[in-house]
């Protein structure tokens, strides 16, 4: 199985969804060593800040009231309180507050900012009477605490305008390459052969030399195909009245010929004659990219006139066609051919409506071909692939009715070999396909 072909979307996208989501993690990165910092001055200098208003406030003087007061604030349940203090003198801790413990939170009196071992982010300052020292402290578990929800808060809506940003980068690509989408629906439907089809505008100063090469090859396989379509049909005119010419002094030779000689010019003449018909399919098969001259044409009339020995053809009483005389004539020229290399001695013919299609149904007694093999003309009908898959007969005739708006069906019959082409009964023509330069194998085992 053939991998997928990188996808241009996704090579654009995920560099740009990475890029967008490592610059959310940085910027996160950064906010977290910076704003922690910044968070840990800012609570240190509240500290600090804290520690100086309860100093001038707290009364040295008055200590005994100062100490029951803080007894009992002691054995009252806990404030929420954001700092805990202690007010330490030579006899130990003589004020605290409901958070404090009642050890001092630092074995000696330590001025400025310490960690103490029990977790608490400590400042000492020394009172105005130089005897007692005050602390200020809180827990490390709250300043973390802080300084996660404000960097939590930072780094969360740096990651979500990353996500945003990732998002938005992808619409805004799926959406910048719509163009190319566009673009290779618009080349479906172009049909340079002839440009009945034109191809729309590019949107994008990008697509414009994409356009300009597409349309510059269209022209240079117009041309091309111009040419050996002149060519193939001034060859075929020009041995059309060689090949008239031998078939008329054969007739002349075979009636003037001893009988021993006659059998061999008759296939000699017969020859000739399938070498006229295949130089009308050609003329018909170079034909079938042109204008259309469709007419009224009665198949009971047009078919007792065709080449068709030995075939018994079984016609409808009233069949009546609207189609191109030259090309039809052509198709059913060789579809008949075919019916008698294989063997087949009788050809019916039906004709019905469908819609707005004319199906014409050929169905002959002949071998016919295995079911996978009619699975593979039928794909390769269905795919116009027709370089060595199948004879000059059913190209041909696959492509006068697709140059009619319709196309050549391979339907499953329990004997022989039948084949339904479509005609539409009327409108714009269809363009077709230009044939191959060199038509595919007339043998046989092709059909």
């Amino acid at each position: 199985m053939t991998p997928p072909l990188p996808s241009l979307r996704a090579r654009l996208t995920r560099p740009l969804v990475v890029i967008a989501l490592l610059w959310g993690a940085a910027v996160s990165a950064a906010v977290w060593f910076t704003v922690a910092e910044e968070v840990d001055e800012l609570l240190d200098e509240t500290l600090q800040a804290a520690a100086e208003v309860l100093g001038q406030l707290l009364v040295v003087g008055d200590l005994d009231a100062l100490a029951v007061e803080s007894r009992v604030r002691a054995d009252a349940p806990p404030l929420q309180e954001h700092f805990a203090w202690q007010l330490l003198g030579p006899q130990g801790v003589l004020l605290r507050s409901a958070r404090a413990p009642q050890a001092p939170l630092l074995p000696l009196p330590v001025l400025g900012f310490a960690n103490a071992s029990s977790g608490w982010r400590v400042y000492g300052l020394r009172l105005a009477d130089g005897e007692h020292t005050l602390y200020v402290a809180q827990t490390r578990g709250e300043r973390r605490e802080a300084a996660f929800e404000i960097v939590g808060s930072a780094i969360g809506t740096a990651l979500l305008i990353a996500l945003a940003s990732a998002w938005w980068l992808r619409r805004r690509v799926r959406r910048e390459l719509q163009p190319l989408t566009i673009l290779a629906q618009a080349l479906a439907r172009y049909e340079p052969l002839p440009p009945t089809v034109a191809l729309s505008e590019p949107t994008r100063r990008e697509l414009q030399p994409v356009h300009e090469a597409i349309l510059a090859l269209g022209a240079r396989l117009a041309q091309r195909v111009a040419n050996e379509r002149a060519f193939s049909g001034h060859a075929a005119h020009a041995l059309r009245t060689p090949l008239a010419g031998i078939d008329t002094q054969l007739a002349v030779a075979e009636r003037e010929a001893p009988p021993a000689l006659q059998p061999r010019l008759a296939r000699v003449r017969e020859a000739a004659a399938r070498l006229s018909r295949v130089v009308a399919a050609l003329l018909a098969l170079f034909r079938s990219g042109a204008e259309l001259q469709r007419e009224p044409i009665e198949l009971t009339a047009l078919l007792p006139r065709l080449p068709y020995e030995p075939l018994r053809l079984v016609l409808p009483p009233a069949a009546g066609l609207v189609a191109d005389l030259d090309l039809l004539t052509a198709a059913l020229i060789n579809l008949l051919d075919n019916a008698v290399r294989q063997g087949a001695r009788t050809l019916r013919l039906e004709l019905r409506q469908e819609g707005e299609l004319q199906i014409l149904r050929l169905l002959d007694d002949g071998p016919g071909v295995s079911a996978p093999r009619r699975a593979e003309l039928a794909a390769a009908l269905a795919a116009q692939a027709y370089e060595g898959r199948m004879g000059l007969g059913l190209m041909l005739a696959d492509l006068v009715a697709r140059a009619h708006g319709g196309a050549l069906a391979l339907p499953p019959v329990e004997a022989g070999f039948a084949v339904e082409m479509s005609f539409a009964a009327a409108a714009p023509r269809t363009p077709s396909p230009t044939p191959p330069s060199s038509p595919p194998s007339t043998a046989p085992s092709t059909r």
